[in-house]
């Protein structure tokens, strides 16, 4: 038998030894593939520093950036602003108000409560009054309903308080779309319907808006609503202003409601005065 030449083992070894350096890791590969086949996922058992971190990383912005203070997976909406409450301090100084009731009272606990004030372009207006219906003004020619520009805040059987337009006819107030109001809000609270809006000073010339620039009676009214729609206002003869009222003067107006007015009437004190002298004095 020939013998192979030195070069020939040496050549031999060469390949022994990078075969055996080899083979290791791929028995290690054929190792890894079998365990997945036999355990399954083998690729994410051999990546588990790589899965926690990005867990990690996603928890963490999703809970920062997803999940509001009560957990929930998608952040709650801003709470609303609540209805601020009608300041009667600058009441014939910023602002011009009439007050309908009780004397002393204020916008909370009278009967009737109107202020007005300019803002730019636009008259600011809050009404406010003891029922649970609605509450109107309205602009007139004279101090008789019928043919007059109103705006109500109308609550509804949903708990909301509206803004809308009508126009007496007669005796009878018609809704008009075109409402001229913004800038809206209005709440129901302590049973009193209390509301804020403003309107433009100007408007084009239509017979159921009035410019208010010019000088108005001021019609006060109120009353109960049925399922969100006016009905006749609480008392039989609403209060007026007794002048003209003009939106650039302001004045801080009280009229006592019919409760006050039977005694603070001048007939009715010299009365009361005659009755208490004719008492001290006897009869002879």
């Amino acid at each position: 038998m020939a013998v192979p030449p030195r070069g020939a083992w040496r050549l031999l070894l060469l390949l022994l030894l990078a075969g055996s350096a080899a083979s290791p890791a791929d028995e290690g590969g054929e190792r890894r593939e079998a365990g997945g086949s036999e355990h399954g996922g083998g690729d994410e058992a051999a990546r588990p520093h790589h899965d926690s971190s990005y867990g990690t990383f996603a928890n963490e912005f999703y809970d920062l950036r997803y999940l509001s203070e009560e957990g929930y997976p998608f952040p709650t909406a801003p709470p609303v602003d609540p209805f601020a409450k009608i300041r009667v301090d600058d009441c014939g100084k910023t602002k011009g108000c009439f007050r309908y009731g009780k004397p002393g009272c204020n916008a909370e606990t009278c009967d009737y409560f109107l202020s007005y004030r300019r803002i730019g372009a636009d008259v600011e207006f809050e009404l406010s009054a003891d029922t649970d219906g609605w509450v109107a003004v309205g602009f007139s020619s004279d101090k008789k309903m019928g043919g007059d520009d109103v705006m109500a805040c109308v609550h509804d059987d949903n708990g909301r308080v509206r803004i809308q337009h009508f126009y007496n006819v007669g005796q009878w107030a018609k809704e008009i779309q075109r409402n001229p109001a913004r800038d809206e809000e209005g709440v129901f609270e302590n049973n009193r319907v209390t509301c804020r809006f403003k309107r433009p000073v100007y408007v084009p010339r239509e017979e159921t808006i009035v410019d208010l620039h010019l000088s108005w009676y001021y019609l006060f009214a109120w009353g109960p609503a049925i399922q969100g729609s006016i009905t006749r206002h609480d008392i039989d003869s609403p209060p007026v202003s007794e002048r003209v009222v003009s939106i650039y003067k302001y004045e801080d107006i009280f009229m006592p409601s019919a409760a006050y007015q039977t005694f603070s009437s001048p007939f009715c004190l010299l009365l009361i005065v005659a009755l208490t002298f004719y008492l001290l004095m006897g009869t002879p």
